[in-house]
């Protein structure tokens, strides 16, 4: 058995207001969508890069639900951009939450996080230096390291 490709789906309470969204900030094109027959888009994909995000809209009567856009997320969509700073005060124009303001980071990347309208975590980031992974190593190491360590 071998996986070909791993998509991103998520599941929002406007689809439409997130194409919108997504195409605003992130420069998305919508290449496919599905209404049902009571008007919700069971099923719509964007190409972001290259990339296809596929989303819908929440269905509870299958247990497909939308986050709490106030809740924090145990997932996050990391996305490389030309300059973070820029695209994240885009998006926080557009309606997404800082949640980690964009600074330098030890695996060398410009980047921070918001969460979008749709409580949608997404990091956001540009190379500023290549680093090896055993100097990333080191540098996580020492980011991560107690006062007693």
């Amino acid at each position: 058995m071998s996986t070909r490709e791993l998509f991103a789906y998520l599941c929002v309470r406007d689809a439409q207001a997130a194409i919108d969204f997504y195409r605003d900030v992130f420069g998305a094109s919508e290449t496919l969508r599905l209404v049902d027959a009571g008007g919700r888009i069971g099923h719509a994909e964007v190409s972001i890069a290259g990339t296809t995000l596929m989303l819908c809209e929440e269905y509870p009567e299958y247990d497909i639900l939308a986050p709490d856009p106030t809740a924090s997320s145990s997932v996050t969509l990391h996305v490389h951009v030309d300059n973070a700073d820029e695209v994240i005060a885009h998006a926080v124009s557009a309606g997404a939450t800082v949640v980690m303001p964009a600074r330098d980071q030890f695996y060398g990347e410009r980047s921070g996080v918001v969460r979008d309208p749709f409580g949608h975590r997404w990091n956001i980031g540009h190379s500023i230096e290549d680093v090896t992974p055993q100097e990333m190593q080191r540098r996580f190491i020492a980011l991560t390291a107690g006062p007693c360590d």
